[in-house]
């Protein structure tokens, strides 16, 4: 019996030891999630808070570009009055000089845009040619379409083929498939691909 009650005791005092233990690593487990967490919101915090500082570094970035580009502005638009404005000498008078550097100036522009016009109007001169060189080869055409006895004659020798009709004349084509006609003097007119009927 002295056995069993001493067992028994072995068993009980094992049992708070374990008991102790498990308690211990519960407590530390805790322990650990919680500082965890609290780390977790410091560094949201900071995050925070660097998004902040560099918005606001940004904004005063920002502001300071706006600034400086409307000083600049404000800096062309007086230096450009003082220059348009008349010089003057130092009893108050209008200084001649600078008029006439101005005027020299306008004169320059004045004969740029001349030349720009002569320019222009040479173009056009050009145009009004090469126009009236269409028009003279438009009417050499319908003197060139005429028939003549010639050009019946030469029809009549013609070995190829005729193949259609260009502008009322008879159309041949030749033996490596240029397409023409006979004109008023008898000889061959070739004509464009496009051009053809």
């Amino acid at each position: 019996m002295k056995k069993l009650i001493a067992l028994a005791l072995i068993f009980m005092f094992s049992n708070t030891i374990f008991a102790q233990e498990t308690a211990e690593k519960k407590a530390k487990k805790t322990k650990a999630r919680t500082e965890k967490v609290v780390k977790e919101k410091k560094e949201k915090a900071e995050k925070v808070k660097e998004e902040k500082t560099k918005a606001k570094k940004e904004a005063e970035d920002k502001a300071k570009d706006v600034e400086k580009k409307a000083k600049a502005k404000k800096e062309k638009a007086t230096k450009d009055a003082e220059e348009k404005a008349p010089r003057l000498k130092k009893d108050g008078t209008v200084d001649k000089r600078f008029k006439n550097a101005e005027a020299k100036a306008k004169e320059n522009s004045a004969s740029a845009t001349g030349k720009a016009k002569s320019a222009e109007g040479k173009a056009k001169a050009e145009v009004n040619k090469t126009k009236a060189k269409v028009k003279k080869t438009a009417a050499e055409e319908k003197e060139d379409m005429k028939e003549t006895a010639a050009s019946k004659a030469a029809e009549k020798k013609v070995a190829d083929k005729a193949t259609g009709t260009y502008k009322g004349k008879k159309v041949f084509t030749g033996p490596r498939g240029g397409k023409y006609y006979i004109n008023k003097n008898g000889n061959k007119t070739y004509i464009d691909r496009d051009a053809e009927e």
